[in-house]
């Protein structure tokens, strides 16, 4: 336990050192109020011994006033410690939390897909919960317990060394006991964990699947889905508590046994006049005193336990090396994009436990500021493509260069902000219009924010509310149209008037008037920007200078679109096919 505690004091000694000070106060703390405890039997056995058999009140009455005096001082120290001990333990709990959460904003995507969204969120909240309360229990518990063992043997010797080897057979049990059961429990533990995950999963994935739930009336298959998580975690954790909790039997047992002992060795002694009655009372008090500092432990055990499960999820985040960094090269220069064109050289890619490439020997040239529009079947890996520009993912083969220069050698900040980019799926933050509009560029002017705006044809609808750019959205954007949600998300990316910019499918819910005057405002604002567009509509292919067509993670065909229609049979296929329902 003691190990333990030291390691866990080593491993976030950088957040803990801030609260040193408490760390430091509390023992003292504590070693004042145990003693103001464990001396009461003490005064107790003065009282009986010394004032009730010889019926003097006067003993009965100042050894009372010591008393009384002794408890306010060690209630006082005692809240003292509480405020000390809460401070220090909660404050470390913020602290942790606020580092994993940056270790978290660190991370790529493949890290985060393999860590899980769900498990993330159950180690930044229920695992730092587990940390925060090992903390408390030091400064508090973990000490008390083992000052107020020491006191209380030291007092039992002192009174009958020889009752006291009564102990000296009941403590190792316990011990021993505790510890059996301790390890049987442990691994148990890991698994209430990991169930936790499991359940914080399906309960994110219905509730940001909810509109879907609902519109294929499968409440109950989701209804099912959450009882068969939750009673896999009732099942672990019964299974986790049946175990631990024979902790407690076991020590009544214990405990009843000795006070037995005691009683009946200590009576004799009392009879045959080798022990006072005030003596032997104090005995028993003192035992009392030693099997519950006995039974703290045992807790501090358990709470250690499960936090050693925790602790070892939460360093495995904190101590995960991004994979996705900043090459040697990187940190040398400051390289900012001078919009000299991309350029993919056999690029491959496949996503982390693949088996295949999603992306097989890709190899383009675009000029600066061409729109080139990406096209393909669904499962093309179109999305993926692009995303390896701003190196939301590595190629796993080839190189991918911006301005003569490998993506890899560019500082990922400033490559982040100069690629600006509108993913597939539209995502706002809680807050106003204009903070969400701000939320890549928070010096822009409102002159520059309602000019990406207008160029976004958002414009008009948001000043259509009655509060305009100070319009509150709810989470994730729930009170616009989808269609409003795609405009802002492009409003957004186009005020930090980016070098390249990347639309993902992202004016898949606006209608064809509407694109076509975005695809015109864009051509007027960012006229220098290399523009990479996924669309499925023929109206933005046939607008763009050249046309990517993706088939099966390779490239089929790569020219104008008055070629494609002539050399692509892909191209064609989509070509006349919107013909046709036009």
């Amino acid at each position: 336990m003691l190990n333990f505690t030291v390691w866990v004091m080593k491993q976030y000694w950088s957040i803990l050192k801030k609260y040193k000070a408490s760390l430091l106060i509390s023992p003292f703390l504590v070693l004042i109020s145990v003693l103001s405890e464990t001396i009461q039997p003490y005064f107790m056995s003065l009282i009986v011994d010394e004032g009730v058999i010889p019926k003097d009140m006067s003993v009965i009455g100042n050894i009372g006033v010591i008393m009384i005096v002794v408890s306010v001082v060690g209630l006082v120290i005692s809240i003292i410690n509480v405020y000390v001990s809460s401070r220090a333990s909660i404050g470390f709990g913020t602290d942790l939390r606020s580092s994993l959460f940056d270790k978290i904003q660190a991370l790529s995507f493949p890290d985060i897909d393999h860590f899980s969204p769900a498990s993330l969120i159950t180690r930044l909240t229920n695992d730092i919960t587990k940390i925060q309360q090992v903390i408390l229990m030091s400064m508090r518990i973990m000490l008390r317990a083992p000052l107020m063992l020491i006191m209380a043997l030291f007092f039992v010797i002192n009174i009958n060394s020889e009752l006291a080897l009564i102990l000296a057979v009941s403590i190792p049990l316990l011990a021993i006991s505790v510890f059996i059961i301790m390890r049987k429990g442990f691994p148990f533990f890991i698994k209430v964990q990991q169930k936790i995950d499991a359940l914080n999963g399906v309960v994110r994935e219905n509730l940001i699947n909810i509109r879907v739930v609902k519109s294929f009336v499968r409440e109950d298959f989701e209804t099912k889905k959450f009882i068969y998580s939750s009673e896999e975690l009732r099942d672990i954790v019964i299974k986790a508590s049946n175990i631990i909790i024979t902790v407690f039997p076991v020590m009544q047992l214990i405990l009843n046994m000795s006070i037995l002992a005691i009683l009946w060795f200590g009576g004799n002694k009392v009879i045959d006049g080798n022990l006072k009655v005030g003596e032997l009372i104090s005995f028993v008090n003192y035992l009392m005193q030693v099997l519950m500092s006995l039974m703290m432990l045992s807790m501090v055990f358990m709470t250690i336990a499960r936090a050693s499960a925790s602790s070892q999820r939460i360093l495995e985040v904190l101590n995960a090396e991004s994979s996705l960094t900043d090459t040697e090269n990187a940190l040398l220069n400051e390289y900012h994009i001078r919009q000299e064109g991309v350029e993919f050289r056999k690029v491959s890619f496949r996503y982390a436990n693949g088996e295949t490439d999603v992306l097989k020997n890709l190899s383009f040239q675009v000029q600066p500021g061409e729109t080139i529009a990406v096209v393909g079947a669904t499962g093309s890996a179109k999305s993926s493509m692009v995303q390896l520009i701003p190196r939301l993912y590595d190629v796993t083969g080839g190189e991918i260069l911006v301005d003569g220069i490998n993506v890899k050698d560019i500082r990922l900040q400033i490559l982040h902000q100069e690629v600006g980019m509108v993913l597939q799926k539209n995502d706002l933050f809680t807050g106003t219009i204009l903070d969400n509009l701000k939320w890549g560029k928070p010096d822009a002017t409102m002159e520059e924010v309602k000019d990406a705006a207008r160029v976004a044809q958002a414009h008009d609808f948001i000043v259509s509310f009655t509060d305009g750019y100070d319009t509150m959205l709810g989470r994730g954007g729930v009170n616009v149209s989808g269609g409003q949600k795609q405009r802002l998300c492009i409003a957004r990316a186009l005020l930090r008037r980016p070098k390249i910019l990347i639309l993902d499918d992202s004016t898949s819910a606006v209608d064809s008037e509407t694109e076509i005057k975005i695809r015109n405002g864009l051509k007027e604002l960012l006229s220098d920007t290399t523009v990479f567009i996924i669309t499925q509509r023929i109206s933005t292919m046939q607008s763009s200078d050249r046309v990517i067509v993706l088939e099966d993670g390779e490239i089929e065909a790569f020219d104008t679109p008055d070629k494609l229609i002539k050399t692509s049979e892909v191209y064609k296929e989509i070509y006349y096919s919107q013909q046709i329902v036009l």
